[in-house]
């Protein structure tokens, strides 16, 4: 870890203030962790700004790498050209290097409205004249998300090759707020497995719900607790799993997301779609049963060495689409409840 350290250490610019751009999903934005440790690790004493939306700044207050969490609430398919002007204005001459990890043209234009000197990024969208740093993406050599985000913190030479180190996300987890938590949500003292049914992208990543119910029940006669978590649109898929089950909790839209990272630290171990809650869990710890259908393990990996992968690969997956092409989800569905009891 040491040589890994040291090999990730600039010279220049002892003490830069880098801005990033970061990314609109749970997951990727706890993935994103990864560049930020890479960035102080290159440039000890820097100051890192972080630009993201506004609900993820409880979760870069779990990160220690960010010095400044900046909000930008624009609208999922919203331009937002005032609020983006209002940010840049307020970031003018604060930072020296700006960090850009969507690729679309709507998320380059704060750094280049604030006029930050250097701003680096993927090429996309026709953005040459916003970013005056393009990378080229070579989706063979990063052929992970969390690579791609690592690669854009190193000098281009060494992000080509790909071999490069990518440290797993640590989120700051607080113990105080996880016993008051217990306390207020009346969760009892049993150890407690949690559940997240939901998945953002859509159903062709979720396991079936009756699947998720039948191991809940297994799980609480051996023992357990069951909490089920997620936001409010997972409200409906949490009744479901724990409806008159003794034990088991839907939490679902009950808690805020900065109380999902303790709740996830303090759950024993986890069963999750490919999702953003996934990336959370790995990144306070917790043991993972991750299951993919659609998606691929090897390009959204949980980034933990404390995770056991569910996947089938079959001749037809993963497809990476919403709904199931095929409309039959045999890729989920062919993932028995046993097998998960079986390996918890």
């Amino acid at each position: 870890m040491a040589e890994a350290a040291a090999a990730m250490r600039e010279t220049t610019s002892p003490s830069p203030r880098i801005l990033v751009v970061g990314p609109s999903w749970v997951g990727d934005m706890v993935m994103a962790q990864s560049l930020f440790i890479t960035l102080k690790a290159r440039h000890p004493g820097a100051f890192l700004g972080v630009v993201a939306p506004g609900w993820s700044l409880p979760i870069l207050e779990r990160m220690p790498e960010v010095d400044e969490a900046i909000a930008l609430d624009v609208k999922h398919g919203e331009f937002g050209w005032q609020t983006r002007r209002a940010v840049a204005r307020s970031l003018k001459g604060r930072y020296d290097h700006a960090i850009v990890l969507p690729r679309s043209l709507k998320s380059a234009l704060v750094p280049f409205l604030a006029r930050i000197p250097r701003r680096t990024g993927f090429t996309g969208e026709q953005r040459f004249v916003l970013l005056n740093e393009r990378r080229r993406l070579d989706k063979s050599v990063l052929d992970q998300t969390v690579k791609r985000f690592v690669a854009l913190g190193l000098d281009a030479r060494a992000a080509t090759s790909g071999e490069f180190p990518t440290p797993h996300p640590r989120l700051r987890v607080d113990g105080e707020r996880q016993v008051a938590l217990r306390a207020e949500l009346a969760l009892g003292d049993r150890p407690a497995i949690g559940m997240m049914p939901g998945a953002e992208y859509g159903p062709a990543k979720q396991w079936p719900l009756e699947y998720f119910r039948e191991l809940a029940e297994s799980l609480i006669a051996r023992g357990y607790a069951v909490w089920v978590m997620g936001g409010p649109k997972d409200a409906e898929a949490g009744g479901t799993i724990t409806a008159e089950l003794e034990h088991a909790h839907n939490l679902c839209g009950k808690t805020k997301l900065a109380d999902a990272v303790d709740l996830l630290a303090a759950c024993e171990q986890v069963v999750t779609n490919d999702s953003g809650l996934m990336h959370v869990a790995a990144a306070v710890g917790t043991r993972i049963q991750a299951l993919y259908g659609s998606s691929s393990p090897a390009y959204t990996p949980p980034l933990t060495d404390n995770a056991d992968i569910h996947y089938l690969a079959l001749s037809c997956s993963p497809c990476f689409e919403r709904h199931c092409p095929l409309g039959h989800r045999n890729c989920l569905k062919q993932i028995r409840p046993e097998s998960l009891a079986e390996a918890i």
